[in-house]
């Protein structure tokens, strides 16, 4: 289970990078990061550090995402609000 949920964030993140037309050697060095590396997280390997995710979001605009993992499930009208910013966002982002 693990390695399919891995699988697939690599492989959204390599969609997010090709979307914004960016070769893979430019987004490792963006990144900070070799481009073997950016390949590994691209395939979901799990040895990727988290510090090396969390500058791929904020690359592509996505770092409030990071807020809802392991959010609280105690409060509905928070976790509304967040759901709501995130998909105004992304509508956003593909107006423009």
């Amino acid at each position: 289970m693990q390695d399919d949920k891995l699988k697939g964030l690599g492989e959204r993140l390599r969609q997010a990078r090709i979307a914004r037309h960016e070769m893979q050697q430019r987004f490792a060095d963006r990144l900070g990061l070799s481009r073997p590396t950016l390949g590994k997280m691209e395939s979901g390997d799990p040895g990727v550090s988290i510090g090396a995710w969390t500058k791929a979001l904020e690359l592509l605009d996505r770092q409030d995402e990071l807020d809802l993992l392991l959010a609280s499930g105690d409060n509905l009208f928070e976790k509304f609000a967040i759901c709501r910013t995130l998909h105004y966002r992304h509508l956003l982002r593909r107006l423009y």
